[in-house]
């Protein structure tokens, strides 16, 4: 049996543990789409048909919730640390494009922003840091 592989870095999705389930899905993957990069991308998929597939995120994507306070916290942690981070407004959800959503964002100072969802990518050990205390999401 292989030995398991241990990535250097770490992707961190948390979101409100209010959400209502489609919301929280809608957001993971927003945010998740915010952290890939190319060089974070695994090869395309092929069956064995010869159907090729897009490449998913080459390392676990590893998912926590929390209250706002919570996002907050872990936003200003990262933000501090000059980590990669994403993040998801409760008002991107009456829009409906790219754009508008960064007009949401762009309305509010970070510590105002009503977070429904922060994603955080860097070295491993800073990201488990920046999230000491929080949950996993269940």
């Amino acid at each position: 049996m292989d030995d398991p592989i241990r990535f250097p870095t770490r992707i961190a999705l948390v979101l409100r543990s209010d959400l209502a389930p489609w919301q929280a899905l809608n957001v993971a993957a927003f945010l998740a789409s915010g952290v890939t990069a190319d060089e974070m991308k695994g090869e395309e998929y092929e069956d064995a048909d010869g159907t090729r597939y897009l490449p998913l995120l080459a390392q676990p994507v590893m998912v926590y919730e929390g209250d706002g306070e919570t996002l907050e916290a872990v936003r200003a942690r990262a933000v501090d640390r000059g980590m990669r981070v994403a993040v998801y407004d409760r008002g991107m959800f009456a829009t409906g494009h790219d754009a508008a959503n960064r007009e949401v964002v762009a309305a509010a100072a970070g510590v105002d922003l009503d977070l429904v969802g922060v994603a955080v990518h860097g070295a491993k050990n800073a990201v488990d840091r920046i999230l000491k205390g929080v949950a996993r999401h269940r």
